[in-house]
């Protein structure tokens, strides 16, 4: 199933392997969910996983793009017709809406406030794993 996430739910869930976050990116590991991507997402990824902060090993950070490359699905987006309250969230918006992708999971709703979208819908990471597990047989697994 097509899914876009944004990069809080990323690190979100590999920091916390076992909270909402850290299922859905199982989720994606397991293939059950494809991460649809432009360069600009897997350049947010790249450079927000590589702070210091978060002491991720270089190594993984790097191999990250290629799985997702190798596992997901790139798309050419175009840019939305109307602004986001954060026009930096608007590639993941831009990037859903590009490969007809399901859900936007992520853990800042307000910043896509007053987006609606009868093909995409921008969801919590619980609020999208009570979706998965009612609709398991559907999303393909």
């Amino acid at each position: 199933m097509r899914t876009v996430l944004d990069t809080n739910v990323l690190v979100s869930g590999l920091l916390k392997p076992y909270g909402a976050p850290g299922q859905i990116v199982r989720l994606v590991a397991s293939g059950a969910l494809r991460l649809c991507h432009d360069a600009r997402v897997l350049a947010e990824y790249q450079e927000v996983l590589r702070r210091p902060k978060f002491g991720f090993r270089p190594s993984d950070v790097d191999a990250l793009p290629d799985y997702i490359r190798s596992n997901g699905l790139a798309v050419s987006a175009t840019p939305l017709s109307h602004r986001l309250r954060d026009p930096d969230d608007e590639m993941f918006l831009e990037v859903a809406l590009a490969a007809a992708a399901r859900h936007l999971i992520t853990g800042n709703l307000s910043d896509y406030a007053g987006y609606v979208h009868r093909q995409v819908q921008v969801v919590s990471p619980s609020r999208f794993l009570t979706w998965y597990r009612a609709h398991a047989e559907e999303a393909g697994s």
